[in-house]
């Protein structure tokens, strides 16, 4: 993907907890101690004559029904030149552990609303799939849930020539060199070299640069 027609292009990561990475809500600018950061950082010292800008609105615990009620304040009003999404991971948990579930049907109609606003605005689109491995108890079961939902993203991507970033399967291979926990500690959320290996394919597939 190329932003070279952007003058200062301003990139957007959002998203659920695993994008928010404790950013300090105080500092407009501040990335989170995550992949958005990682990813940020690489992308600044690699393309330092770009002047790109960087944003980061993720909000731990949303779900796409929550990320579709703040999209104008935490998206379209930002006026973003590229809008990175990685959501729905708590769309599958609440089913296991509040048993409040999210039928796809739901999640494809949520999911959708935000891309045809977005897409309207002509803003570059990455789409980023939610993922789990298994390390708690149980979570060998959720892909029962999440898969169609990561179906639904793959198909979303093609509908909206978005980049899609492919993290479930990108993390089930990383698997088979480590153990789930070494990646995602929970099974969900990244640990620090989960969060560069979402960062590395982040940047591998939004600018076709392979700098690991």
């Amino acid at each position: 993907m190329s932003l070279a027609s952007c003058k200062n292009p301003l990139i957007l990561f959002q998203g659920d907890s695993i994008t928010d990475a404790g950013r300090n809500r105080e500092d407009h600018w501040n990335l989170g101690c995550g992949y958005a950061l990682f990813a940020a950082a690489w992308c600044k010292a690699l393309f330092p004559g770009s002047n790109m800008a960087f944003l980061n609105r993720g909000v731990s615990g949303d779900r796409t029904v929550d990320l579709k009620a703040r999209w104008q304040k935490d998206c379209l009003d930002l006026e973003p030149d590229l809008v990175s999404i990685l959501i729905g991971i708590n769309d599958c948990w609440r089913r296991y552990d509040h048993n409040d579930p999210t039928p796809v049907e739901a999640f494809e109609a949520n999911y959708r609303e935000i891309l045809e606003q977005t897409k309207a605005t002509g803003a570059e689109i990455v789409l980023c799939e939610p993922f789990v491995l298994p390390v708690m108890a149980g979570q060998e079961n959720w892909h029962e849930d999440l898969g169609p939902k990561i179906q639904v993203v793959r198909k979303l991507a093609r509908e909206y020539e978005a980049t899609l970033i492919p993290l479930d399967g990108i993390f089930a291979r990383a698997a088979t060199l480590q153990k789930p926990a070494y990646w995602l500690h929970d099974g969900v959320h990244p640990t620090e070299a989960g969060h560069a290996l979402i960062a590395r394919e982040w940047l591998g597939s939004v600018f076709n640069h392979e700098y690991l």
